[in-house]
């Protein structure tokens, strides 16, 4: 598999300095320091391909053919390239950085570009920002739609980058205005003809996807606390060592939070602010160097190669792991954002433009990835087939994958229309029935077999859970169930019936579509937002330690402090938060659907009421391994022993959605449901083959209610979950020391098929037969 093209100077006149000489602009103190510490694999995302390819130039280079081997190798040593390689033409596809036998071809798409060359350089001369050998591309030879380049294999160690000249907008060549920074030190190495890692007979799990329990995670943060007792915190190796507590917890999909080389000095003028959530791309084909147990050294392979460890060893424990993606906008910002790789490469293609050169911001980030170009559609479908193919993950969630769905810009100055290359004019950013890329990814022979999940809104206003173009493959993070949980369970009036919809694993946004349940990724927390802890402990969002006096983050949390604000609250309302996090913990495993939760919700995590703490890469976002340690862990403990309850009972996973034969309401009598506007109450029994039938009841009302069971002659009722109980009373397991005395407590209501149910509580029962 070829590897992406990294640019170093990108847009800057390929004249400006002498050979080797100013490849980079300085960049702000504290910023270089950080981002130089390693040499990337490759910058953002020059790795493009389409057969509208337009001519432009290419160029190839191997060894000399009279020279004698061993003197080539002592020039290797050396990094002497020019003594030791020849031009060629090279080919124009693949494109990216592809090892071949006796060289490697070399291959990049611009539209805009009006000269480039290839620079080699030596991990010294690297860092001291010299060019060791800079190739020009003849604009004749080597015009054949992309760049090409040729180059001895064994320069094991060498790196390369393309010095291009391009259009950056209309009129305007990308020459770095002063003071503004282009990326330092950014070059890819040299690729080897084969992997040498060690696979050891890994090959997919193919989970079915309505089994799945998915735990969206940031690698960095999982181990990165002291309390992790980890040798590698905050690496692909330290996450290694936690799978088996995933295993433990009922986790068998990992939603990995973007592992793409990103800028995580993006806010360098701060200093208090780091990129730590990782949506901000800058190499589409490289994991996070930084993730790696030596940090950033040996120009990313330590990082290829402990990600495929973290994926072999996850798959080893029945653990799929899925990418979060982020291919709406790039980590260049807007029309006067850093020359990284594609603006100096082909602003024009790969970004959504105006007639004067302004980015369309639908990402609220500055830019908008022009997803649906030809070029950019074959780059994106090419990467997500080398994470698969070459690094075995099992399918990926995209970021607001909405932008996808948009008319592309075919970039013209004159007029502000895109659409298909057959001249067919569209206005840019229309949502599109049948999108390119979308439709390309559904029906890829490799992409088409693994998991796609999709954010299906973005920052532009359109919102399309339920409705985003699907082909039948493609799965939603479920929004509309996360609000409407979120409502029931805080008790606001007007929603047992929607909540109930999303019990059944919202058949009205999935069913007419041809789609399942196990297209909903259910979820009540995520990254974005409150903590399942801060849902329950803050009505208002505390965010002023981001910097922008708290005017960011979700203002529309629905969310309930249970009575006092803050962490610090009486005896009794702290009671309450508690059954509050196991209300929703229960909801999401007994739902129809795909359950995910975050990182840290299973033990309580707070993040003292910041809803949006992308920017912080210290304790805040940290999982607290002493703390799912200390007594107050009990919610750990329950939220394990349910996702082995969901696990145990087959209906709460179905093929399809259940039906009436399978699945009866009740309310506060058996058989008697209450829809009405003020009902706070919900109900429902399903048969289930391992445990013959479940009883579920939510009472989200603020008083107490005795509910009605159903009858089943010949059987009894026996509570496994009751969450207005103390742990570990919460959840009796059979293994419990006293779990048939409290069994024994309950018996004058059981006996009497009634149940007793504090306020803001949730049980479930099983049927057993009366002996």
């Amino acid at each position: 598999m070829a590897q992406q093209l990294p640019c170093v100077s990108a847009a800057r006149p390929l004249l400006a300095a002498p050979a080797g000489l100013g490849l980079w602009r300085r960049a702000a103190r504290g910023r270089r320091a950080n981002v130089a510490r390693g040499e990337r694999r490759g910058g953002a995302g020059l790795w493009a391909a389409g057969a509208t390819a337009r001519p432009v130039a290419s160029l190839a280079v191997e060894p000399e053919a009279d020279e004698d081997e061993e003197e080539a190798e002592e020039e290797v040593e050396r990094y002497a390239f020019g003594g030791a390689c020849r031009v060629l033409a090279g080919m124009p596809a693949p494109l990216g950085a592809t090892a071949l036998d006796g060289g490697v071809n070399f291959a990049v798409y611009s539209s805009g570009a009006t000269a480039a060359s290839l620079c080699l350089f030596s991990p010294d001369d690297l860092k001291a920002e010299t060019v060791t050998e800079e190739v020009p591309l003849d604009p004749v030879r080597n015009r054949t739609g992309e760049r090409v380049a040729r180059v001895h294999p064994r320069r094991e160690g060498a790196r390369h980058a393309l010095r291009v000249q391009a259009v950056v907008s209309r009129g305007e060549y990308g020459v770095p205005a002063p003071g503004e920074d282009c990326w330092p030190q950014m070059a890819g190495m040299i690729p080897l003809p084969h992997s040498t890692f060690d696979w050891q007979g890994d090959l997919p799990l193919q989970l079915h996807q309505k089994d799945l329990v998915i735990y969206e995670m940031h690698l960095r943060g999982f181990t990165k606390h002291d309390s992790s007792n980890t040798k590698h915190p905050g690496t692909y190796i330290g996450a290694v060592s936690k799978l088996d507590y995933l295993k433990e917890l009922g986790v068998n999909c990992i939603e990995l939070m973007p592992c793409h080389e990103f800028n995580e000095l993006e806010y360098f003028s701060s200093s208090s602010k780091m990129n730590f959530w990782g949506y901000s791309t800058t190499n589409f084909f490289s994991p996070m160097s930084r993730y790696s147990s030596g940090g950033i050294r040996n120009s990313g392979l330590d990082a290829i190669n402990e990600f495929k460890v973290f994926v072999r060893e996850a798959h080893k424990r029945g653990i799929e792991v899925i990418m979060d993606v982020v291919f709406n906008h790039t980590a260049e910002g807007n029309e006067k954002g850093p020359i990284l790789s594609f603006r100096g490469i082909d602003n024009s293609t790969y970004y959504m433009l105006a007639p004067k050169g302004e980015f369309y911001n639908y990402s609220g980030c500055g830019n908008t990835f022009n997803c649906n170009h030809p070029v950019v559609r074959e780059f994106i479908v090419d990467c997500l087939r080398y994470w698969v193919t070459e690094m075995h993950v099992d399918g990926f969630r995209f970021d607001l994958a909405s932008i996808m769905t948009r008319a592309c810009s075919l970039w013209d100055p004159v007029n502000v229309y895109g659409g298909p290359m057959d001249g067919d004019m569209i206005t840019t950013g229309t949502p599109l029935v049948t999108p390119p890329l979308v439709d390309m990814i559904s029906n890829d022979p490799i992409l088409g077999g693994v998991k796609l999940i999709a954010e299906a809104w973005d920052a532009g206003g359109l919102y399309q859970v339920g409705h985003f173009p699907h082909w039948n493959i493609w799965s939603e993070w479920n929004g509309k169930y996360r609000d409407t949980v979120r409502q029931f369970i805080k008790g606001t009036d007007g929603f047992a019936g929607a909540f109930a919809e999303c019990l059944c694993g919202s058949p009205q946004l999935y069913q007419a579509g041809g789609r399942k349940p196990w297209h909903s990724v259910n979820f009540v927390c995520a990254h974005d937002g409150f903590t399942l802890a801060d849902l329950v402990t803050y009505n208002n969002k505390y965010n002023m330690s981001n910097g922008e006096n708290n005017r960011d983050g979700e203002n529309h949390n629905l969310s309930w402090n249970c009575g006092e604000e803050g962490e610090f609250a009486s005896l009794s309302v702290r009671r309450l938060r508690k059954r509050q996090m196991r209300n929703f913990f229960v909801c999401l495993m007994v739902s129809q659907g795909v359950p995910m939760f975050y990182m840290g919700d299973e033990y309580g995590h707070t993040k003292g009421g910041n809803n949006n703490t992308y920017c912080h890469d210290h304790y805040v976002n940290y999982f607290r391994w002493d703390k799912k340690e200390e007594q107050s862990s009990d919610l750990y403990r329950f939220c394990r022993l349910m996702t082995k309850f969901r696990k145990e009972c087959e209906s709460l996973g179905l093929e399809d959605f259940p039906t009436s034969e399978q699945l009866h309401w009740h309310g506060h009598q058996p058989g008697k449901p209450d829809w009405s506007e003020g009902s706070r109450f919900v109900a429902f029994s399903m048969k289930d083959e391992t445990k013959g039938e479940i009883y579920v009841a939510f009472n989200t009302s603020h008083l107490p209610v005795v509910v009605g069971l159903p009858e089943r002659p010949g059987f009894r009722w026996e509570p496994v979950v009751d969450t207005g109980k103390a742990a570990p009373y919460d959840f009796l397991t059979d293994d419990l020391p006293d779990r048939a005395l409290t069994i024994k407590q309950f018996s004058h209501f059981l006996n009497s098929n009634l149940y007793p149910m504090l306020s803001y509580s949730s049980i479930i029962l099983v049927l057993h037969p009366d002996i």
